[in-house]
């Protein structure tokens, strides 16, 4: 194993993580800043109409997007275990 490999193999990582959880940062944000103008625009500072709708639409994007996530991790795995004799030499 050379510092280029480990290098790689955890920059391959991050990106995987940052790839499964994006659709619920992106979602909980895009209702975040519609809550935030409509809060502004009625003047109206309700602290449960922030965080039910996020949840909400992270329950959503969850439910959306866990088939692609899922493959996602599971490709990542299986190449991992397919080819930890050529990490270990």
């Amino acid at each position: 194993m050379t510092a280029e490999f480990i290098t790689g193999f955890f920059a391959q990582a991050i990106r995987l993580a940052l790839l499964v959880s994006a659709p619920m940062l992106l979602s909980g944000l895009i209702v975040g800043l519609l809550v935030s103008v409509f809060q502004t625009a009625t003047q109206i500072n309700e602290m449960t109409m922030t965080f039910v709708p996020k949840m909400l639409a992270i329950g959503v994007a969850i439910l959306l997007f866990f088939p692609w996530m899922l493959q996602l991790l599971v490709d990542f795995t299986t190449n991992l275990f397919l080819h930890i004799p050529t990490y270990i030499h």
